[in-house]
């Protein structure tokens, strides 16, 4: 099916980026390579123009900077691409995590759920596992839309980003919530019975190896997994690039950038074959909960989805899976403006409400 109209100049910006940030990494690298070569190697990198400084005159970093402007778009995709949430009760909490760093955690409960256990959902956001965060516009606000819709109290997990905190420590605190969402489910409001998890893109990743270590450790009783754009190997070899040349993307360019997405994340290149960082590869899928995963036509990852899918259905697990035509990665990003995202919400929104069966 042909790209919705609506992407036609997100997708003409969208290729200008790429080609931008492949551009100033060559600039990079030959830099280096010309200084290694003239023998000043050493010599102190030259300040780009427009770094500015935070706090106390602290320089940010690329990174920081590039993480500033991530929020800010997304701040702005809310307003007008997307739909608010509604006012909702929320409450946070620290949670502790052996040997990692501690992870806060949101909970947003539905309208009168106050007295009573309602079904609750541990949700991750996505990000490339190195932007993103709870605090996100766009992710708020969907949390607090679901968890509204679907009368479940969405537990977000602001999980560590990469490359400051590296796989597998975002595996580790997802289940550290995980065991302690169970743990003082009762005194949260939240019906240990009916628990579910969820998650986007990187943040479905770590959803789904978050089933595989609660069965392989603790067997806490998962109801379901809701995956949407789910990255389930990142060896790469179920990546789909023709979802990219039919968006006019060079491969060298979306090949560059769907590999730094790993090597971020990775401590080592060997990472990539943990079950637990490339779910798809583990030795066995039997015994998961079951699973409903969205892709999107236009999108390199939905090769991903669709072979986690078929394998979960071959070892014996209920698994559905859903390709929506004509759309992009990010197309839940567009409630406000595009039929098709609404449509995606009104699943997700469904998936999560079969919490309350049974």
């Amino acid at each position: 099916m042909p790209l919705d109209p609506f992407f036609a100049e997100r997708l003409r910006v969208h290729r200008r980026y790429l080609i931008g940030r492949a551009l100033a990494s060559a600039r990079t690298r030959l830099t280096r390579l010309w200084s290694r070569i003239r023998g000043d190697a050493s010599a102190p990198a030259r300040t780009p123009p427009g770094t500015g400084t935070g706090a106390a005159g602290h320089r940010r970093t690329p990174r920081e900077r590039h993480r500033r402007e991530a929020i800010a778009w997304d701040r702005k995709e809310l307003a007008t691409v997307g739909t608010p949430g509604p006012v909702l009760r929320t409450v946070e909490h620290e949670v502790a995590v052996p040997g990692y760093p501690s992870v806060r955690v949101r909970i947003y409960y539905p309208d009168g759920g106050e007295g009573t256990l309602v079904p609750g959902c541990l949700t991750l956001f996505g990000g490339a596992f190195r932007i993103g965060g709870i605090d996100y516009p766009t992710t708020d606000a969907a949390n607090r839309r679901r968890a509204a819709a679907a009368r479940v109290a969405m537990v977000a997990v602001d999980y560590a980003l990469a490359p400051e905190h590296r796989f597998p420590t975002q595996v580790e605190q997802a289940h550290a919530v995980l065991v302690w969402l169970y743990r003082n489910a009762v005194e949260l409001g939240v019906d240990p019975e009916r628990i579910g998890v969820a998650g986007t893109s990187a943040g479905a990743s770590i959803a789904a190896a978050l089933t595989l270590a609660n069965r392989d450790r603790t067997g806490l009783p998962i109801r379901t997994q809701v995956l949407e754009v789910p990255v389930t190997d990142l060896t790469g070899r179920h990546i789909d690039l023709r979802a990219s040349r039919a968006l006019g993307i060079p491969r060298f360019i979306a090949v560059r950038e769907l590999r730094s997405v790993a090597r971020t994340y990775l401590a080592r290149p060997e990472d990539a074959r943990d079950p637990l960082a490339s779910p798809l590869l583990a030795p066995s899928l039997a015994g998961l909960p079951e699973a409903v995963i969205l892709t999107a036509e236009y999108d390199p990852l939905r090769g991903d989805g669709a072979a986690y899918a078929a394998r979960l259905r071959a070892e014996g697990v209920e698994a559905s899976a859903v390709q929506y035509l004509g759309v992009i990665h990010d197309t839940p990003t567009f409630t406000g403006v595009l039929s098709s995202a609404r449509r995606w919400e009104r699943d997700v929104v469904s998936a999560l409400a079969r919490l309350h069966d049974g």
